[in-house]
């Protein structure tokens, strides 16, 4: 396994520069998003934050802002979080020992072997869910994944195949087989653990991994309003803690989708007659739970109206907003239109 992986292994910024900071960093944007989205990113980040201690100073607004369209925004709280943690307690260095990565914020078993095996080069499984799917397979696991007592079996197992020289080497080659080749619909044929493979013998590997019955999507239904008014729009962040929390978003109405029903809400809650610019094309996204379907409406007033819940906003401005990702697309799609008007600059 390791020579296939050797010479088929893809090229990505944090395998081919390793440090225990790029491992945790490529870590954990990897959690919910490919590694092929996860790229320009990481690059990003890099040059906006190179080390623990750049990240650990700088505003967590900043650090929001530069994952923006990744989702999951908890992840970039935890990694500012856990930054400034490592300043107090390790001096800016990332600990390479189990029991005290595990104490830092928002490191869980699968990063904490990741940075071991990948950054520090020390003999520890790294078992994400590309490698459950190859252990479960390859020794018949056939128990629910969920479980305590079955993650234990597997890490146990994922950690007997860890060669004795260079762990580190089969620990990624089991990530890179469980990504390109152990797949949900498996490509066997190109499997170079095929002839030892206990569910490749049953003809059963498509039975496994087993899982709970995930929770149902439950879809919701927003309208939002753009509501614009002397080159200023009113914008609210959500607090900290909660769902989005810390992100930008436009005022939006739960199970309002029709232009009728927003601008009611709308003028209800500003006690103003607004004027309508522009329907904007429905937008989805997905959270969480949810799958979000949004129908967005552009007003204008001819002067600002003060709320407690949302502030105005000048438009120029509004680039540097960390917005939802559903928001963000609504933000992008007026681009154009703002910089049409001399409102935004040619890029933003």
């Amino acid at each position: 396994m390791e020579a296939w992986f050797l010479e088929n292994r893809r090229s990505f910024p944090w395998r081919d520069k390793p440090t225990p900071y790029r491992i945790w960093v490529s870590e954990v944007m990897l959690q919910q998003t490919r590694a092929q989205v996860v790229g320009p990113y990481f690059e990003r980040w890099m040059k906006l934050f190179p080390d623990i201690v750049t990240l650990a100073a700088a505003p967590l607004e900043q650090v929001i802002k530069a994952w923006e369209g990744l989702g999951y925004y908890s992840r970039a709280r935890n990694l500012h979080a856990g930054a400034q943690q490592v300043m107090r307690e390790y001096n800016g260095e990332l600990p390479c020992s189990k029991e005290k990565l595990l104490s830092i914020r928002g490191l869980g078993p699968y990063t904490v072997g990741a940075i071991l095996s990948f950054g520090f080069h020390q003999r520890a499984a790294a078992v994400d869910g590309n490698v459950e799917r190859v252990v479960t397979r390859y020794f018949w696991i056939a128990e629910d994944v969920k479980k305590v007592a079955t993650k234990r079996k597997i890490e146990q197992a994922a950690e007997g195949l860890l060669n004795r020289e260079q762990p580190w080497v089969t620990a990624e080659a089991l990530i890179e087989l469980g990504a390109t080749i152990c797949l949900p619909k498996p490509r066997c044929e190109a499997c170079p653990l095929r002839m030892s493979c206990q569910a490749h013998a049953k003809g059963q590997v498509d039975s496994l991994p087993l899982k709970p019955i995930p929770p149902k999507i439950e879809k919701i239904v927003r309208g939002v309003a753009i509501v614009e008014a002397e080159g200023c729009v009113l914008l609210r962040k959500n607090p900290e803690g909660q769902l989005m929390g810390g992100l930008s978003e436009f005022p939006y109405f739960e199970g309002k989708q029709t232009l009728r029903a927003v601008q009611k809400e709308l003028e209800g809650l500003l006690g103003k007659k607004l004027e309508l610019m522009s329907r904007l094309p429905p937008v989805e996204h997905s959270f969480t739970r949810f799958s979000a379907h949004l129908f967005p409406f552009h007003f204008r007033l001819k002067k600002k109206v003060d709320h407690p819940s949302f502030p105005w906003v000048p438009i120029a401005e509004l680039a540097q907003y960390p917005f939802s990702s559903g928001h963000r697309k609504i933000f992008l799609e007026r681009c154009n239109f703002w910089r049409s008007y001399g409102l935004l600059e040619s890029k933003s």
